[in-house]
């Protein structure tokens, strides 16, 4: 099959507005996490999140389109046009019929939804809703967006896997790509969910954080008191091309992507398997899809969304796949700084690997204050501070609720 190279990345997160910015929140240890400005959030127990910042819709797109565009697109456009310029993607040189785009969310125009919802409800009962409330709430339209403005006419979709729906779409264009399908795909997740429905919602299955008082430590992975996570929103983008393909138009190769996985726990709906069969199994399938072994391994940035179960569980997994060699290398969790991007995360996690190998650190795992004794203390977790490391290879892993999971293994390009 196919070699394929990583040529183009975009990030819109709650750490920094582009990938320079995302980049130096990343080095810095940065907490995206402050109180809600999206909506009133008097009567919720959890009044926070990570929201992107200092961002305004119109500075990039047309302000008719706005109003039909829900913000998770308008996020999804922004981080693909960084990326589209990142790689040095010129339309007009490409064959579009062999440019596909595959753009995930977990959830979609929740937003949108929301409002319109509610002004039913509270209107005179007519139902009179905006002729834009379906095309701006599918979770498809985000590729679709991105499709028509450049006039990609390769494969067209999203994949849904709640949070692991971006890492299952950058398999998928890895797949695709390496089989001959497309040359290039534009790939990655997109969320806008910082509204009352989700945080009420998560609220409920008391998966988030109340840690009101404090919100910029409220994201605390593998912590002793760590107590749920925190919603993030925002966008990342890649571009997934076929290495000869990029070597033809002189693109700069960031990266070469080596192997994917999925697995189901086919447990619970939002639990995750308590030895962490499923997670285990997905790292195996993303290394032997790569043909490493365990030990060729530098950086896990691990799903570490700073829930009780779900953290041990993952750590479990990583100890059963990788045996002594965990203590070799750095794992941490970015989540600890975005928060979790939901359908968006595996996106700009991956990102975040990409970013490792080019400028050689691994991203901390911030918000650490007590030790957790059901944790081995030999592992290194990467806590509080970024590390300078030989950082040849990453393993990204996210996992969704009903028990999806997917991984990547991303891999510095050799010749």
């Amino acid at each position: 099959m196919r070699r394929v190279v990583i040529t183009g990345i975009g990030a819109l997160t709650p750490i920094g507005n582009n990938i320079k910015e995302y980049l130096d929140g990343l080095q810095k240890g940065v907490s995206g996490a402050g109180p809600i400005t999206h909506f009133d959030t008097t009567n919720f127990k959890t009044q926070f999140a990570c929201e992107v910042k200092n961002f305004v819709p119109e500075d990039f797109v047309d302000k008719k389109e706005v109003r039909r565009l829900d913000n998770f697109a308008i996020y999804a456009m922004v981080a693909a046009d960084e990326a589209i310029a990142h790689a040095g993607l010129d339309p007009e040189k490409l064959d579009l019929d062999r440019v596909g785009v595959v753009i995930s969310s977990g959830i979609g125009g929740l937003a949108t939804l929301e409002k319109e919802v509610e002004e039913f409800i509270t209107g005179s009962g007519t139902p009179r809703y905006n002729p834009f409330l379906i095309p701006k709430m599918i979770i498809d339209i985000a590729s679709g967006h991105v499709s028509m403005k450049y006039g990609f006419r390769g494969i067209n979709y999203a994949i849904v896997s709640a949070c692991a729906s971006s890492s299952h779409a950058l398999m998928n264009a890895f797949d695709n790509v390496r089989i001959g399908r497309n040359d290039v795909i534009i790939c990655g997740g997109t969320e806008a969910t910082v509204t009352k429905v989700a945080v009420g919602g998560f609220g409920a299955m008391k998966a988030l954080s109340t840690r009101n008082d404090d919100p910029a430590t409220a994201s605390r992975p593998f912590d002793l008191d760590r107590e749920g996570f925190v919603l993030g929103e925002g966008a990342g983008v890649l571009v997934v091309e076929e290495l000869e393909h990029a070597k033809r138009r002189g693109a700069n190769i960031l990266c070469e992507m080596v192997g994917a996985g999925a697995t189901a726990d086919a447990y619970h709906i939002t639990a995750p398997h308590p030895e962490g069969l499923g997670a285990a199994n997905v790292m195996k399938a993303a290394l032997a899809d790569a043909n490493m072994k365990a030990d060729e391994i530098d950086y896990i940035n691990v799903h570490g969304t700073s829930t009780p179960l779900g953290d041990v569980a993952e750590v479990k997994a990583i100890q059963q796949v990788f045996g002594d060699s965990i203590f070799k290398l750095n794992v941490s969790s970015t989540k600890s700084m975005t928060g979790h991007l939901l359908g968006a995360a595996g996106a700009i996690e991956a990102i975040a690997g990409v970013l490792a190998i080019q400028h050689q650190f691994i991203p901390p795992t911030i918000n650490h204050f007590t030790d957790d004794p059901a944790l081995d203390p030999r592992i290194n977790l990467t806590f509080n501070e970024a590390q300078q490391r030989n950082v040849r290879a990453v393993l990204s892993n996210t996992f969704g609720f009903g028990g999806h999971n997917g991984s990547v293994i991303l891999k510095k390009f050799e010749e």
